[in-house]
């Protein structure tokens, strides 16, 4: 967890955004990162606790539909908010102020390199414009039976093939940052790689 969020302020800043309307965790996890700029997000380990004792002390409930809990800040929440408005309004300075050293700190590890994630922010969004984006297909199983089973390797091609048309997407979407993208094309080279790991 970022340091702004030491000695139970993460707790506040929680009762802060579900004062703006309720939330799930994974939206509360969400708004985090992108009031950090993608360059920090709170595990769901870190805020789902959190929330759960925020109910058990009655400063927010929650609603259970769609196989999500949906929380809400209680009228004893907003009171805690009202009695620590100043502590609040430290707490919102001293985020803008870790987002500003992040971002310095992000923009120096790049260095040359952002010229570099330009260039390919740009071809990709090229590239989708001129053209659809669709998986490839999987290639034909060779019809031994000394391999995996038949029905997991389906399984397989099925979420391989969901996981390409989501990636594929989302970048038709240009909404990258290029930490964003950064970010993806880490997260995309970690997977290949832990599957090579894997298959050896």
């Amino acid at each position: 967890m970022t340091a702004v969020f030491s000695h139970g302020r993460l707790r506040l800043y929680l009762l802060r955004l579900l004062d703006d309307g309720p939330k799930h965790g994974y939206e509360l996890i969400r708004l985090l990162e992108e009031r950090f700029l993608g360059l920090y997000a709170p595990s769901a380990g870190t805020i789902y606790p959190r929330l759960q004792r925020l109910e058990a002390e009655g400063l927010v409930s929650h609603t259970a539909g769609g196989g999500r809990k949906t929380y809400s800040i209680t009228d004893a929440g907003r009171g805690e908010l009202r009695q620590r408005a100043d502590e609040l309004a430290v707490l919102e300075a001293d985020i803008a102020a870790s987002v500003a050293d992040l971002s310095t700190l992000a923009g120096q590890e790049r260095g040359e390199s952002s010229g570099a994630t330009r260039d390919l922010k740009r071809e990709v969004n090229g590239a989708t414009r001129r053209t659809r984006w669709e998986p490839p297909a999987p290639p034909p199983r060779p019809a031994s039976s000394d391999g995996p089973d038949a029905d997991l390797l389906d399984e397989f091609d099925k979420r391989l093939a969901a996981f390409a048309a989501e990636v594929g997407r989302l970048a038709r979407a240009r909404r990258f940052s290029d930490t964003q993208l950064r970010t993806a094309t880490r997260l995309l080279d970690g997977t290949l790689d832990g599957l090579r790991r894997l298959l050896r």
